[in-house]
């Protein structure tokens, strides 16, 4: 797939371009980004962000495993970056960081809600997975503010330096933001023993808890 551009009311979002590899160099030294994005290599080199935006970024759009966008104020600035993994048809994973100077004014969620919609539009996807190894409370916080439900911790579902760590998952479906699926989902019906308790003799149910 050839890159494609998308707005938000704030951003641009576009493929990066070698003229982007210093603002990426720049906001990958930031230690939070190095400590919890596993496929960062620490310490970052200005080669790294050279192979990024001049060969990882473009090649994988051009063969549709990975779709990354740069966000980008109207003046140009770099605010984050965002990716879709594609994990299988119609499965993909969606990836996030914010450059550290631009946290706390929501770039990122507005960012993701554009490429999510994307994803589910454009490129058929089913099923948005998010994952952060636990501890990342900032990604989490995106993540729910976009409307993924958290799903639980996956053992050892991520290595980050050499070491497996628990990760948290979660997921975001089409329905969940008004869109039509690809494919008809069906969900399990839930278990009396989570969804429902009976009062008394009647025939009333009420939830015993709702969703994270």
């Amino acid at each position: 797939m050839d890159p494609v551009v998308l707005t938000t009311a704030r951003l641009l979002l576009r493929a990066v371009r070698p003229d982007d590899t210093e603002a990426v160099f720049a906001a990958a030294q930031d230690p939070a980004i190095q400590r919890w994005i596993s496929s960062f290599p620490s310490p970052y080199l200005r080669e790294h962000a050279e192979a990024f935006v001049g060969g990882t970024a473009p090649e994988s759009w051009a063969d549709d495993s990975m779709y990354t966008f740069g966000a980008f104020l109207p003046a140009g600035e770099l605010t984050g970056m965002l990716s879709v993994v594609m994990r299988g048809p119609g499965h993909g994973e969606l990836g996030y960081w914010a450059a550290r100077e631009h946290r706390g004014r929501g770039y990122v969620t507005e960012a993701a809600s554009a490429v999510a919609r994307w994803a589910f539009t454009a490129l058929a996807v089913d099923r948005l997975e998010w994952r952060a190894e636990v501890g990342n409370n900032a990604s989490r916080a995106v993540a729910e503010r976009l409307g993924f439900t958290v799903e639980g911790v996956l053992r050892a579902g991520v290595g980050n330096r050499g070491v497996l760590r628990d990760s948290w998952v979660g997921s975001l479906l089409p329905s969940d933001l008004g869109l039509r699926s690809s494919v008809p989902y069906l969900p399990a019906p839930a278990r009396p023993s989570e969804a429902k308790a009976q009062v008394g003799g009647d025939c009333q149910w009420h939830p015993l808890s709702s969703p994270s």
